[in-house]
């Protein structure tokens, strides 16, 4: 595994001498550009393993992505080969459908110390909800970011993110800017997490169940994310979505196509720079 390597596959060239603020938002901004936040080896017959260096083949090497247990864990281990004061989180997803969140810790993410500063560090969210920047860790602080405002909350110990919610509008839908108007909560909740490091190992059971559960998300749908310079394209199934972020004020441009299995493949070489090995089932 080589550092070299993985800024290669993230198209990183910069100066990179210090481990500073500007040098870990550049990395974390490439990172999300050209790694998909993508779950296709479980549609594709793949076991998932959670060592680093079979993440590191996967993702640097073979050139695909991961979702949040990899996406993440090899970020860690950059910044860590980068000398930064970088752990572990453990946080429980919040399920709209359920108006709640979820018992178990079901998502990574990083914390990085920066001349006695905590950040919030993710890779691994994909969508539409994917920080661009790091966060600062500050209760109550609207953090703006290309895909929105990002806040942290605190309370008693538990940390919660969310984002302010945009308007969206569907060409499709042109007599409505808002189809769901109007809109009650614009505040969507993310997931919440405490400070407490966790290991990669703990996550092993996890990793072993969201492969074999037939209830969660990342079992029923084929999903592949791609942070762009200016939005988000996603794959979910055979439904391609591209949002172009604030494309007039507060409102987000979303077009949406249906593909055939032919433009499945196609669109994930194309958009998303993926080839697979083993055929997909969407």
């Amino acid at each position: 595994m080589n550092i070299q390597e993985y800024f290669g596959r993230i198209s990183f060239n910069k100066p990179h001498k210090d481990a500073d603020l500007q040098t870990l938002t550049a990395i974390l901004e490439h990172h999300i550009q050209t790694i998909p936040f993508e779950n296709l080896s479980m549609h594709c017959g793949e076991a998932i393993e959670l060592d680093l260096q079979s993440t590191y083949d996967k993702i640097v090497r073979k050139k695909r992505g991961g979702w949040c247990l990899e996406t993440n864990h090899l970020l860690f281990w950059a910044l860590q080969e980068l000398g930064y004061d970088v752990c572990i989180l453990g946080a429980n997803s919040y399920e709209p459908a359920e108006k709640g969140y979820t018992a178990e810790i079901n998502h990574i993410l990083l914390k990085v110390l920066i001349k006695g500063d905590p950040y919030i560090v993710d890779a691994g969210f994909g969508g539409s909800y994917q920080m661009w920047q790091p966060l600062m860790l500050i209760s109550g602080k609207d953090q703006p970011q290309g895909p929105g405002i990002f806040r942290l909350m605190e309370d008693s110990g538990i940390w919660y993110l969310e984002k302010v919610k945009r308007k969206h509008y569907i060409p499709e839908h042109s007599h409505n800017a808002s189809p769901d108007a109007p809109e009650i909560e614009n505040i969507r909740k993310i997931h919440r997490f405490t400070l407490e490091p966790r290991h990669i190992d703990d996550f092993k059971e996890l990793n072993a169940y969201l492969q074999v559960s037939p209830d969660n998300i990342l079992q029923k749908k084929s999903i592949c994310s791609l942070q762009t310079t200016r939005g988000v394209i996603a794959l979910v199934g055979w439904t391609l979505t591209e949002m172009k972020y604030n494309y007039t004020e507060d409102m987000d441009l979303v077009n949406i196509t249906t593909l055939t299995d032919e433009e499945v493949e196609k669109t994930l070489k194309d958009k998303f720079n993926i080839v697979l090995e083993n055929k997909l089932v969407p």
